[in-house]
């Protein structure tokens, strides 16, 4: 599964395993090596293991320089030949209609035995934000586009509001880059992530949420 410890992701792995089709056997995650956060997403690492944890399956790290230079691919080969050498024969992503992503790692996939599966493509985005909540996705944003949507939509829950409250030129679901989120629960999780909304800062043209691991004190409220 390529995990980007997101509401999208959390919904392509129920769906697969809903199915009964895929054994999913681990999560394959991009990492900012600098920042040691989830790329783009920003989660911290401790966050995106207690992530794996709960659903029972172990992470294989595609650690990324930044910047990144022109050694992404070689780095992500490295990556998928790991994960082909745990036996798996396949790799779902969450990506919901942008083509040329999916071109991309179609093309990337190419020749290397793992077949991409992409179980939320092209179905209506709005229906889907609906959907993850109503199977209990439990999801904060932590990164917005400020040339997209609002800073204060940064280390907000998302759920009914939040997508009441999105301007109608962004996408429910992001997909066009207006925000990212980290899941806190999903269908799967053996337990929720007890974790809290931290500090917010703008850093290299985004807005960042520092989702944090929650003290006792709030983890018991």
């Amino acid at each position: 599964m390529s995990w980007s410890s997101g509401k999208d992701s959390a919904l392509a792995l129920h769906e697969v395993r809903a199915s009964g089709d895929v054994d999913v056997t681990g999560l394959l995650v991009t990492m900012n090596a600098a920042a040691d956060r989830v790329a783009m997403h920003a989660a911290r690492r401790t966050l995106l293991e207690a992530q794996a944890t709960a659903l029972g399956l172990p992470v294989h790290l595609a650690q990324l320089p930044w910047p990144c230079p022109n050694d992404y691919e070689r780095l992500m080969t490295g990556a998928v030949e790991a994960a082909k050498a745990d036996g798996a024969t396949a790799l779902v992503f969450g990506d919901l209609f942008l083509r040329d992503i999916r071109a991309y790692r179609e093309q990337q996939l190419a020749g290397t035995g793992l077949t991409p599966l992409f179980p939320l493509w092209e179905r209506p985005t709005a229906d889907l934000a609906v959907q993850m909540i109503d199977v209990g996705i439990d999801a904060v944003v932590t990164c917005v586009d400020p040339k997209a949507l609002d800073r204060s939509f940064a280390g907000r829950r998302f759920d009914a509001q939040f997508l009441a409250d999105l301007p109608s030129t962004v996408d429910p679901c992001g997909e066009n880059g207006e925000f990212h989120t980290f899941v806190r629960n999903a269908p799967g999780f053996s337990r929720p992530i007890a974790a809290e909304v931290g500090e917010i800062v703008e850093r290299d043209g985004f807005v960042f949420c520092d989702v944090l691991p929650a003290t006792p004190a709030a983890a018991s409220s």
